[in-house]
């Protein structure tokens, strides 16, 4: 039996309606004013499971406050951005432990961000990570 599959064309978007587009529109003018300034950063800190800082943008420092968790200083005001972590080594050469992470601001520090890593079976554990910073 033969595959259908092979022959469907790809999915394509749906084209937006006249009501969509004066929506989108809207919303661009009255929310700007919450978005991002002209002068935001990317930030971003790529660091070792010991919690040694290898290299960033912006990244003053990070620590390994106990395990599988970690603080990472920046050099600016980060409460209000946008962060993104993923677990990721510091080189190319082969892949970091599976594993997930969790991103949040530090308490109590506006400029530092607390990092969770955790082991595919989802207890506390130490992994290397990359994390970025829209600030």
């Amino acid at each position: 039996m033969s595959s259908t599959g092979s022959r469907r064309r790809p999915a394509t978007q749906p084209v937006p309606g006249r009501d969509d587009v004066a929506l989108a529109d809207a919303q661009l003018v009255s929310y700007r004013q919450t978005g991002m300034p002209a002068s935001a950063r990317m930030l971003y800190a790529v660091v070792h499971a010991n919690g040694i800082l290898v290299r960033g943008l912006g990244a003053a420092s990070a620590t390994r406050l106990a395990p599988g968790m970690y603080q990472v200083v920046f050099d600016q005001d980060v409460s209000r951005a946008g962060y993104v972590g993923t677990i990721g080594l510091a080189g190319s050469a082969g892949l970091a432990p599976p594993g997930g992470i969790s991103v949040v601001g530090r308490t109590g520090i506006p400029n530092g961000v607390f990092v969770k890593t955790f082991a595919i079976d989802g207890s506390v554990s130490d992994r290397p990570f990359h994390l970025a910073v829209l600030a």
